[in-house]
């Protein structure tokens, strides 16, 4: 096993080094945790932890436990997530915390999870029995054999110059803004499940994400390669 930031430097030193996934200026990215040959005390930026229903995509309606890493290598201006803002904590304290819901399905998600060492997390939580589903932007390669679940949802319709290094997957869900579909023709070859979800812009008015949830219905009926989903938690007032 590698120790604890051994990947994610790899990683952040590919995207830094290639000028078709700049780092932009918003982005932030977290100072690695310091290496320990237990992987229990190593450190992750953990901005929450929380039992509550997956709202959106294929796994839909199912309980979940998420856990939501600080740091992104992206600053999409929809996000809703204050991922500048974190706790550390060891793997130990994190295994703790998920003791007191009976939930076996994680989602790891941001902020961007691909940023952590997925490695020592993988090989910590499955021998625990716990399913691992991460929600990534796509821009950071994960190997193989570490996920149970991938979900890609590309940022490139704000990005134009980010390349999607994850080309491949279970489910590519594509955040709607109005850019052309044609766009996904050959990334969503590598998946199984396509879905597009309209953009819930909190910055925008009532009339505007009204307007954009009519036409991603519309373009979900023109389009029955793909399918709709929704961010049924807003409705429901739940994270």
């Amino acid at each position: 096993m590698k120790h604890i930031g051994d990947n994610m430097v790899d990683q952040t030193r590919e995207l830094v080094a290639l000028p078709i996934v700049p780092i932009i200026d918003e982005s932030i990215i977290p100072e690695k945790g310091p290496s320990n040959d237990d992987p229990l005390e190593h450190q992750f930026p953990v901005v929450e932890m929380f039992h509550s229903i997956q709202g959106e995509g294929y796994h839909s309606g199912k309980a979940s436990i998420f856990i939501r890493f600080g740091g992104c290598n992206l600053a999409c201006s929809w996000c809703d997530t204050k991922f500048d803002e974190w706790e550390n904590m060891t793997l130990r304290e994190m295994i703790q915390n998920m003791e007191q819901w009976d939930c076996n399905r994680i989602i790891l998600t941001g902020g961007e999870p691909a940023l952590q060492d997925l490695k020592t997390l993988s090989s910590v939580l499955r021998p625990l029995g716990y399913l691992l589903t991460i929600e990534t932007n796509g821009t950071i390669v994960i190997d193989e054999g570490l996920m149970d679940w991938i979900c890609v949802s590309p940022k490139d319709q704000m990005y134009p110059s980010v390349k999607i290094r994850q080309i491949i997957g279970d489910e590519l869900k594509v955040v709607w803004v109005g850019q052309d579909l044609s766009m996904y023709d050959e990334l969503k070859n590598g998946f199984t499940y396509h879905f597009i979800q309209p953009c819930y812009d909190e910055s925008k008015n009532i009339e505007w994400n009204g307007n954009n949830f009519r036409d991603t219905f519309e373009l979900v009926k023109s389009n029955p390669e793909w399918s709709l989903s929704l961010q049924t938690h807003k409705w429901m007032g739940v994270d």
